[in-house]
């Protein structure tokens, strides 16, 4: 009887003490985690210093060399540099667009939940199904948007918006950022329900303006939250090549190609799975190059 009252007493012990309950409760977690993560990204690591291909079973080690070869591919290069071009102009419309529709949405008007369900469709919806409803309505051949001109007299002829490489880009970039937006937007709602109203009332009775208050007050005290949001926006967007890959596949002639897309190619298409492993590995240090700075620069802010 004893012996049970003890064990009794030590399985209780046990279930209040916080770190085995932590521990407990986190394991599952991190099992996820290193299966997911952490698994993929060891696995990359030794295709890309390897000579590992589909359709062969040898596997010898090369060191550097795909690294080597793939800073040498004028498309990888190519592919660099639209990653950078299509994250940037990307987050800077979704901050942009998110922050005007979040004022709008936090506003009392009827309606309002309905107004909030279909700015949050685009999000809830599968990228896939969208990005091909986008497809459709890019159609070089079939799309609304060029019947809709045409029908208004402002162009006489198609405007083959994903066989151009300008309009190619463009296009990627709008539906991105259309299907990036929602997120920020309910980020910022967040962050504009936290702002204290007696801060926006005593700027109100000093005369403060509309653009008075959003640029002295409303972004100021946001910052923290926007660079929330466009960390979310900016980790997407490289690692994300769902959009890309619908739309353009990389083209024309690899005008919309980003590294997501072109380590695809490269290694599952093309079966070079080193070079598209060591093409993938390159995403590593740009995110975390940039989640240093976005959080620097928001923790710098918060001090000021």
């Amino acid at each position: 009887m004893a012996t049970e009252v003890i064990t009794t007493r030590r399985r209780r012990y046990l279930l209040d003490n916080e770190r085995v309950l932590g521990s407990v409760l986190m394991t599952p977690a991190v099992i996820y985690i290193v299966a997911l993560v952490g698994f993929p990204f060891v696995l990359a690591i030794i295709y890309a210093l390897s000579d590992v291909t589909t359709g062969s079973r040898g596997f010898n080690f090369v060191g550097f060399d795909n690294f080597v070869r793939i800073l040498d591919d004028p498309v990888f290069l190519r592919s660099l540099r639209n990653t950078f071009v299509f994250a940037a102009i990307s987050n800077i419309l979704v901050v942009v667009l998110a922050k005007a529709l979040a004022m709008i949405l936090v506003a009392d008007f009827k309606g309002k939940w309905v107004i909030r369900f279909f700015v949050l469709l685009p999000w809830t919806t599968p990228i896939s199904l969208a990005t091909i409803m986008w497809l459709w309505t890019l159609d070089s051949l079939f799309s609304p948007i060029d019947w809709v001109l045409r029908w208004l007299g402002l162009i006489e002829s198609n405007s083959y918006f994903l066989g151009k490489p300008g309009l190619a880009m463009a296009s990627v970039i709008i539906v991105h950022t259309w299907r990036i937006v929602p997120l920020a937007a309910v980020i910022m709602m967040a962050g504009l329900a936290a702002i204290p109203h007696e801060i926006n009332d005593a700027a109100q009775v000093d005369g403060a303006g509309f653009w008075r208050k959003l640029f002295e007050i409303t972004i100021p005290l946001m910052a923290p939250i926007i660079a929330v949001a466009v960390l979310f926006g900016v980790i997407l967007t490289i690692t994300d090549m769902s959009v890309v890959w619908v739309l353009t596949r990389g083209g024309p002639t690899n005008s919309t190609q980003v590294l997501a897309t072109w380590s695809f190619l490269k290694g599952i298409e093309g079966g070079a799975l080193s070079q598209g492993a060591a093409i993938a590995l390159f995403l590593l240090p740009v995110l975390v190059g940039l989640t240093v700075v976005i959080l620097r620069l928001a923790r710098r802010v918060e001090v000021f």
